[in-house]
């Protein structure tokens, strides 16, 4: 007889009331961590060369250049000096970086995919988790390395070591597209030593500082030399649908990002916390192009131990900033997290557009309507506020509900974007105010005057109204209700403010 699988646990927290006014999470992090500060803001790096940098123009036919070496050397230093920014996530601890970082780059002002790819390990502990995990990194190294159009080669300027030359022995079917960067000779310092990879035969040795911006001038120069431009074409920027997959982790979001992407970007495997990097991938679905970002999973702050894992999360919450739709992944056979409910409040203050996704759905034994409506149930009673966000249920392995759940972010998207005239805001809003006329009493007398629209992604609007500090909190929710279903905002959050105004919207138009 076969076993049969648990049931998934939506029981209801301990507290009822959810808080959408602080962030929770981040706090957290911060407060486990106090000391790490060091990649919490993404500043631009100071270079006296302003002639490369990240770009947000859109191209074809990019020549690709990957940065290849082992552990430690300071790829994603270079691949930051490069973006002028901390994309990709730097620390002592060696092997950091898994899934290969990827953007549009200006070097030497010439526009160019650069990829940060993950340290080539030599040393495994073969049978554990972490050296599967080290074969997968290197494995997806060498597979960008041979699509590469350019191969920059970092070492670490000191005594070769084994891996280096392992890493020079694989690299030795490409050298005709390779370029060598021996980092860490700031000053001048280690140069003599540096010298000694001169035996293997390098056709361009450059010497770098990738922390401290030494000969990184010249080192573009001779990387742009080595480049062919002439598929290159710069095309009109449409603005993609941004979408964020967050989630504890193994909750199948890189599944989720490759199976969008068709691609094989984020390395997927069963051991928690294999992404660390925000992944980033693009793909087209019914004429609409679309931006995932697939960002590492999160956990309580009890459960993280390594400065590595702070900043994933710090990266994971500032994805928030730059998406317009969280896809909130959900496991449907273990159920609800109290991370889940930290996240969504993380988005909701945002204004971000918010999908509970219950991914797993397939190893469910019972898929009907009924127990679909009975998890809508549990996961409206944790997410109190948030009964207007879609609740799609699907399996990212197998393919299945991935159209249905497009669709909904195509539609939700459209209701971000969306902005109503103020003239026909404001006939319904007086529409609204004659149907239930705001509560009358000497000490809380009020007067709403008129409406307008803020901003569209996230939606705000602003009210005007005589006494602003006494309108109750149930009349400024009955408008909300009325906004979300009048209006078409009725799968998103709606932010409001009220601001003090004595003058009728009639009166404000120019005569």
């Amino acid at each position: 007889m076969a076993k049969k699988k648990a049931k998934p646990d939506f029981s209801k927290p301990k507290e009822q009331k959810q808080d959408y006014s602080e962030n929770l999470l981040l706090q957290e992090e911060k407060k486990a961590h106090p000391a790490d500060n060091s990649l919490e803001e993404e500043e631009e790096l100071e270079s006296p060369d302003k002639k490369y940098g990240w770009t947000r123009r859109q191209y074809t036919g990019l020549p690709l250049v990957v940065i290849a070496g082992r552990p430690n050397v300071g790829k994603s230093t270079l691949f930051n000096r490069f973006m002028q920014r901390r994309m990709a996530i730097v620390d002592p601890t060696p092997g950091v970086t898994r899934d290969p970082v990827e953007a549009n780059v200006l070097i030497d002002g010439k526009p160019i995919h650069l990829v940060d790819t993950g340290g080539y390990k030599l040393q495994r502990d073969i049978g554990t988790m972490e050296a599967v995990l080290d074969e997968l990194v290197v494995e997806r190294s060498m597979e960008m390395i041979k699509q590469a159009d350019l191969v920059i080669l970092v070492l670490e300027a000191g005594h070769i070591v084994a891996e280096d030359e392992e890493m020079i022995h694989q690299l030795r079917p490409y050298w005709d597209k390779l370029i060598t960067a021996v980092n860490k000779t700031e000053g001048g310092k280690n140069e003599s030593v540096a010298w000694n990879f001169a035996q293997f035969g390098f056709k361009e040795m450059h010497f770098i500082s990738a922390e401290h911006g030494d000969n990184i001038s010249p080192f573009s120069q001779a990387i742009v030399k080595r480049l062919d431009f002439t598929n290159v074409k710069e095309i009109s920027k449409e603005e993609p649908i941004k979408i964020a997959i967050m989630g504890k982790p193994n909750v199948g979001k890189s599944t989720l990002s490759n199976r969008l992407t068709h691609t094989k970007a984020s390395i997927v495997s069963n051991y928690a916390g294999t992404t660390r990097d925000t992944v980033e991938g693009e793909f087209d679905y019914a004429g609409k192009k679309f931006m995932v970002l697939d960002t590492a999973g999160i956990r309580r702050k009890s459960k993280v131990h390594e400065n590595v894992e702070y900043y994933s999360v710090n990266r994971a919450i500032k994805t928030l900033d730059r998406c317009d739709i969280v896809f909130l992944m959900i496991d449907a056979i273990e159920g609800l997290a109290e991370q889940d409910k930290k996240i969504c409040s993380l988005a909701y203050e945002r204004g971000r557009g918010i999908i509970f996704v219950l991914n797993k759905w397939d190893l469910q034994e019972d898929q009907s309507r009924k127990v679909v409506k009975q998890t809508r149930e549990w996961i409206n009673i944790m997410f109190g506020q948030m009964q207007f966000a879609p609740i799609m249920p699907l399996s990212a392995l197998e393919g299945t509900g991935i159209k249905d759940l497009l669709n909904e972010a195509i539609e939700m998207y459209g209701q971000l974007t969306h902005k109503v005239e103020t003239a026909a805001l404001n006939m319904a809003l007086n529409d609204w105010l004659f149907k239930y006329p705001p509560p009358a009493s000497k000490t809380a007398h009020f007067k709403i005057r008129y409406m307008l629209q803020k901003s569209a992604n996230p939606v705000k609007f602003l009210i005007f109204a005589t006494r602003p500090e006494v309108v109750p909190e149930t009349y400024m929710t009955y408008l909300k209700n009325r906004i979300r279903e009048d209006l078409g905002f009725d799968k998103i959050p709606v932010q409001f403010e009220i601001k003090a105004s004595r003058q009728k919207w009639e009166d404000r138009q120019p005569k």
